[in-house]
Protein backbone atom coordinates (compact mmCIF):
# COMPACT_ATOMS: atom_id res chain seq x y z
CA UNK A 1 0.00 0.00 0.00
CA UNK A 2 2.87 2.52 0.88
CA UNK A 3 4.66 1.60 -2.34
CA UNK A 4 1.45 2.30 -4.32
CA UNK A 5 0.72 5.61 -2.49
CA UNK A 6 4.63 6.58 -2.78
CA UNK A 7 3.84 5.88 -6.83
CA UNK A 8 0.53 7.78 -7.24
CA UNK A 9 1.14 10.77 -5.20
CA UNK A 10 4.59 12.28 -7.24
CA UNK A 11 2.40 11.57 -10.47
CA UNK A 12 -0.53 13.44 -9.18
CA UNK A 13 1.93 16.29 -7.90
CA UNK A 14 3.25 16.20 -11.41
CA UNK A 15 0.18 16.33 -13.23
CA UNK A 16 -1.18 19.15 -11.47
CA UNK A 17 2.26 21.32 -11.86
CA UNK A 18 1.76 20.54 -15.66
CA UNK A 19 -1.37 21.83 -15.61
CA UNK A 20 -0.41 24.75 -14.03
CA UNK A 21 2.64 25.55 -16.41
CA UNK A 22 0.46 24.81 -19.70
CA UNK A 23 -2.45 27.22 -18.79
CA UNK A 24 0.55 30.17 -17.80
CA UNK A 25 1.72 29.32 -21.32
CA UNK A 26 -1.58 30.08 -22.64
CA UNK A 27 -1.82 33.27 -20.64
CA UNK A 28 1.54 34.73 -21.61
CA UNK A 29 0.79 33.88 -25.22
CA UNK A 30 -2.41 35.33 -25.13
CA UNK A 31 -0.96 38.28 -23.99
CA UNK A 32 1.63 38.36 -26.37
CA UNK A 33 -0.64 37.72 -29.38
CA UNK A 34 -2.72 40.79 -27.84
CA UNK A 35 0.26 43.18 -27.51
CA UNK A 36 2.15 42.19 -31.09
CA UNK A 37 -1.71 42.82 -32.37
CA UNK A 38 -1.70 46.52 -30.72
CA UNK A 39 1.73 47.25 -31.95
CA UNK A 40 0.89 46.13 -35.50
CA UNK A 41 -2.53 48.28 -35.61
CA UNK A 42 -0.74 51.35 -33.87
CA UNK A 43 2.24 50.88 -36.90
CA UNK A 44 -0.28 50.30 -39.68
CA UNK A 45 -2.31 53.33 -38.54
CA UNK A 46 0.71 55.35 -38.25
CA UNK A 47 2.05 54.47 -41.31
CA UNK A 48 -0.99 55.28 -42.80
CA UNK A 49 -1.30 58.93 -41.50
CA UNK A 50 2.29 58.92 -43.01
CA UNK A 51 1.46 58.19 -46.15
CA UNK A 52 -1.63 60.51 -46.50
CA UNK A 53 0.41 63.23 -45.21
CA UNK A 54 2.73 63.01 -47.74
CA UNK A 55 0.41 62.46 -50.64
CA UNK A 56 -1.20 65.24 -49.86
CA UNK A 57 1.99 67.62 -49.67
CA UNK A 58 2.87 66.40 -52.79
CA UNK A 59 -0.31 67.36 -54.35
CA UNK A 60 0.19 70.92 -52.90
CA UNK A 61 3.41 71.26 -54.33
CA UNK A 62 1.97 69.74 -57.36
CA UNK A 63 -0.86 72.11 -57.20
CA UNK A 64 1.51 75.22 -56.48
CA UNK A 65 4.45 74.04 -58.87
CA UNK A 66 1.31 74.11 -62.20
CA UNK A 67 0.05 77.50 -60.74
CA UNK A 68 3.63 79.40 -61.13
CA UNK A 69 4.24 77.80 -64.67
CA UNK A 70 0.51 78.84 -65.67
CA UNK A 71 1.07 82.34 -63.94
CA UNK A 72 4.41 82.76 -66.02
CA UNK A 73 3.15 81.47 -69.24
CA UNK A 74 -0.16 84.08 -69.10
CA UNK A 75 2.63 86.89 -68.43
CA UNK A 76 4.43 85.93 -71.36
CA UNK A 77 1.81 85.49 -73.26
CA UNK A 78 0.25 88.86 -72.14
CA UNK A 79 4.30 90.41 -72.71
CA UNK A 80 4.28 88.97 -76.25
CA UNK A 81 1.17 90.62 -77.56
Amino acid sequence: MKKATLIILPLLLASTACADLKDAGRAIGTTTKDVTKEIGHATRDTTKEIGHATRDTTKAIGHASRDAVKSVKEELTEDSE
